[in-house]
């Protein structure tokens, strides 16, 4: 069985290898093309397809809206130049922390 760092980490490989393909061949490619903007847009779309779907209580549409959802967030983290390896890393760094004094830490940074 496969981790899934490693599913992640894949994902975010085939982002990068299709991000400049022809837009006209590949969703990925025709995302960049547009810009950030429709990247971060698409977002919103997702999350709250995510939010009606866990509204509905609909576990199976649930799970795949928050496919989409994390899909639309590793082409916005490769926009940044950023990996869902970061994002990881930043959740090890909280894993153990009480969630209150994680947002006590954050109100203290200038």
């Amino acid at each position: 069985m496969t981790s899934s760092n490693d599913t992640l980490a894949r994902l975010a490989q085939v982002i990068e290898q299709r991000k400049a393909a022809d837009p006209d061949k590949s969703y990925v490619a025709k995302l960049f093309h547009k810009g950030t903007d429709a990247i971060l847009k698409k977002i919103g779309e997702e999350a709250t397809e995510t939010v009606m779907a866990a509204k509905d209580g609909d576990r199976q549409k649930i799970v795949y809206e928050v496919a989409d959802l994390w899909f639309h967030c590793i082409i916005a983290l490769s926009a940044f130049d950023l990996s869902p390896a970061d994002v990881l890393a930043e959740l090890e760094r909280r894993e153990g922390l009480s969630g209150l004094a994680e947002f006590a830490a954050r109100k203290d940074k200038p």
